[in-house]
């Protein structure tokens, strides 16, 4: 990669802050995308856009992906016109979250042809795509990983996790199971103590003062909740996906995982009521309804007015 060249294939909530971040650190990016639309705004930036993953592959020795599921990074990776049919590629990095076995296989299928296929999921957000403050979970060779370092410190942290394929994505299912917990708990404990009476504000405040911080608390609530925005930015289908490659993992492994069990049921019912592609923060809406509350911040009366009192 002499030319600072490289291929990335989806360019979507955070793939486009990604390749953004690219640019900025001076790489000659090739994207393709299946919206035009995400695709034009990196052009505008400087990225060279293509028609088919095939194509980025016959350009770049490189290739990243950030993709929604593991159906689609399969056959991003394997179809007819994927990376597989790529006359230049040498190595795909995947920073999707996949789950373990479709990496291992995704990975055996592409040695095939000489392609090394990495395990690198990411977490932080949108927000953390945007910042470059990812956790990058890095499984490959320890030589190719040092090889990949540069590049993906532009985008976040890079922890190296091991040389084997999946177990970038084994710590990321932990990680995604433990966020989506803490997201769980807050909403059932903040519609809770708004029936009871309580300020959500000041809730919020004593949680993240306390022992009961955590990233919902800290965060999701606060800025997405609270002002009824709902727009972290991340899929409640997505989110359930997640989940549910965890679990599967754990079972296979032998491990009970009987918090997450009930974790994936709320999300489960927040998909059911919300819609697949509704924000993830939606999932205190079911519960909100439930108790007939809403957790949110109190209006704000307008300048040089005092709030009416009852």
């Amino acid at each position: 990669m002499a030319d600072g060249h490289v291929g990335f294939i989806g360019v979507g909530r955070m793939g486009n802050h990604m390749v953004g971040r690219l640019i900025a650190a001076g790489y000659r990016v090739t994207i393709f995308d299946t919206d035009a639309t995400a695709m034009a705004r990196l052009v505008q930036r400087g990225a060279e856009a293509v028609t088919s993953a095939a194509a980025v592959a016959a350009c770049a020795e490189i290739v990243l992906a950030s993709l929604p599921t593991p159906d689609v990074v399969k056959a991003v990776a394997l179809s007819a016109n994927g990376i597989i049919a790529g006359s230049a590629v040498r190595t795909f990095v995947d920073l999707s979250t996949t789950g373990p076995r479709v990496a291992k296989a995704v990975a055996e299928e592409l040695a095939t042809k000489g392609i090394a296929a990495v395990d690198a999921p990411v977490s932080g957000g949108p927000g953390g795509a945007e910042e470059g403050t990812l956790a990058v979970m890095l499984a490959c060779p320890r030589p190719l990983a040092e090889t990949l370092r540069p590049i993906l410190e532009n985008i976040g942290n890079v922890f190296f996790v091991g040389e084997r394929p999946g177990m970038g994505q084994t710590i990321k299912l932990l990680n995604n199971l433990m966020s989506a917990a803490a997201l769980a708990i807050t909403a059932e404990a903040m519609v809770a103590g708004v029936k009871a009476g309580l300020d959500p504000t000041t809730m919020l405040e004593i949680i993240n003062a306390g022992s009961g911080r955590n990233t919902a608390s800290a965060d999701k609530f606060p800025r997405c909740v609270l002002p009824r925005r709902f727009d972290f930015g991340f899929a409640t289908d997505l989110l359930y996906k997640d989940v549910r490659l965890c679990l599967e993992e754990a079972e296979a492994l032998g491990v009970p995982m009987l918090v997450g069990n009930a974790v994936r049921q709320l999300l489960a019912i927040a998909r059911a009521t919300q819609g697949a592609g509704s924000d993830i923060t939606t999932v205190v809406r079911p519960l909100e309804q439930w108790a007939g509350v809403e957790v949110a911040a109190p209006a704000i009366a307008p300048a040089g007015r005092a709030p009416r009192r009852r």
